[in-house]
């Protein structure tokens, strides 16, 4: 099985895979692998002639890994995610391609038929460049997917064309982080139609639409961790044999892919309560960073807020959280001290202008534990 690996940095045309990518869903051509770095190389062969594309995760939490995604996977998901939005139409393409969000607004629109419209990925992103891209779409029908910084960047005293141009959508696809109320609240009050999208490039991209799965996706909950099955799963890690193993085992004749993520399921309905790595013990006392990132950024003055457990010699390990917005660290800890107790409350706060980011728009974790740990010293 041939593999075609392609350099897409932010500055390409993202258009040019649309080429060699319909090739691969056809079967006609080699899987593709679209990537950001020039050096970077692909060992181990590709296990059969469906693999389509060779997609990295985010690696916000470590090294990035090559998920391997089969035609059927992405067919399943393109089809999936037309039957839960009821329409195919046009995506106006915001993130790079070489991650699974970007990557699948070229699918969905290969399958539908129509061609997406390329925001300017060359620089930072910004609501002006936005709004130009959101303007040039055609289509009755249009979609796009965002992470909940640029969303946040884009409602953030926005103009009116702005606003105009995201009620234009039919749906916005909102994920790769959490969502904080106060972004949630802004997003109603403009009547943007959000859609929240859970999933990840081993489920090739979202397969969950505002807490309800697509269909043929299974999701179970074992011992606090979210398993999920069903067409759209990956056929595990290129060249990683026994990591595949380890994430994608069989159970009861069906594949599961075992997350990082404690999701519980109630009334048909998915609530991710956070990351299975995402309970600080500190002291002996069990700490939520999810809920203490949540209660900081219900502060009028916190635009968003992460929260890490790092190391500390007399706690064992500490809560420290990355703050952006015009707030002091004592007005933090006051918060937190009266929403959560006094074992949530903080002991490093650092404040930031922005949290550093991934190229997919995700906060760069290990970035920001980086400066929490230096700034603790």
């Amino acid at each position: 099985m041939e593999l075609l690996p392609l350099h897409t940095p932010p500055e390409s045309d993202p258009h040019a895979l649309l080429k060699p990518l319909a090739e691969a869903l056809s079967g006609e051509g080699p899987a593709v692998a679209p990537h950001a770095d020039k050096d970077q190389t692909f060992s181990g062969g590709l296990p059969n002639d469906d693999i389509a594309a060779i997609l990295s995760t985010s690696g916000s939490t470590g090294t990035p890994k090559q998920t391997m995604l089969s035609v059927d996977a992405l067919a399943a998901s393109s089809m999936g995610t037309a039957l839960a939005l009821k329409a195919e139409g046009q995506w106006l393409l915001t993130l790079p391609v070489h991650y699974v969000a970007g990557f699948q607004v070229l699918v969905r629109s290969l399958y539908a038929g129509t061609r997406p419209w390329a925001m300017d990925l060359s620089g930072a992103f910004s609501p002006q460049i936005f709004t130009d891209a959101a303007a040039e779409l055609t289509d009755r029908v249009r979609f796009t997917s965002l992470v909940p910084t640029q969303l946040h960047r884009l409602l953030d005293d926005p103009a009116p064309e702005t606003i105009k141009v995201l009620q234009r959508f039919n749906a916005i696809l909102l994920g790769g982080a959490s969502v904080s109320d106060t972004l949630r609240e802004k997003a109603r009050k403009h009547e943007l139609k959000i859609v929240r999208a859970y999933g990840m490039s081993e489920t090739c991209g979202g397969c969950v639409y505002d807490g309800v799965p697509l269909e043929g996706v299974e999701l179970t909950n074992d011992a606090g961790r979210l398993w999920i099955s069903g067409p759209i799963l990956a056929d595990g890690y290129l060249g990683q044999p026994e990591l595949t193993a380890d994430r994608f085992p069989f159970n009861s004749g069906r594949r599961w892919f075992k997350t990082d993520d404690d999701g519980t399921m109630d009334g048909g309905v998915l609530t991710i309560n956070g990351r299975i790595d995402d309970v600080i013990v500190t002291g002996g006392l069990k700490v939520s960073a999810a809920a203490v990132s949540s209660a900081i950024e219900d502060m009028d003055e916190v635009r968003q807020a992460l929260v890490l457990g790092i190391p500390n010699s007399e706690w064992g390990t500490q809560v420290a959280a990355a703050v952006v917005g015009s707030v002091s660290p004592d007005a933090v800890r006051r918060h937190t001290l009266e929403r959560l107790g006094g074992h949530a409350v903080p002991k490093t706060i650092l404040t930031l202008d922005a949290l550093p980011l991934l190229p997919n728009g995700k906060p760069d974790r290990m970035a920001v534990r980086a400066l929490l740990e230096q700034s603790s010293l």
